[in-house]
């Protein structure tokens, strides 16, 4: 069997690389070993971000819903307890929502949770 050389496959491979790493600084986006590594990093980056990201927003979502809870006369968590026994199934990041834009909307919502303690 004849033997094959990598030829354009390793060329649109570098092309591939060294455009993700267009922009970074030195040589990190100009030479392939060095962009290369610069890419699996960055990549790496990009996934271990996303999920902080979701960590920080959960933590924004709560610090928002105990703030309009507290000046509803409720804890954060004496209004969660209450929703989940009332049965309102209302995530975080909309209850957050609600609690920003529509403060009577919340009140009201503040107000089930107290009656099902």
């Amino acid at each position: 069997m004849a033997r094959t050389k990598t030829g354009y496959v390793r060329r649109r491979y570098h092309k591939k690389v060294l455009k993700l790493t267009k922009g970074q600084w030195g040589t990190r986006g100009r030479l392939w070993k060095r962009s290369n590594e610069a890419m699996m990093k960055s990549l790496w980056y990009s996934y271990v971000h996303r999920r902080a990201r979701a960590r920080d927003l959960r933590r924004l979502w709560i610090t928002r819903i105990n703030a309009a809870a507290r000046a509803n006369g409720v804890t954060y968590s004496r209004l969660m307890y209450g929703l989940k026994k009332a049965n309102i199934q209302v995530d975080r990041k909309i209850l957050a929502d609600i609690a920003v834009r529509d403060p009577q909307t919340f009140t009201k919502i503040a107000a089930l949770s107290l009656q099902n303690q």
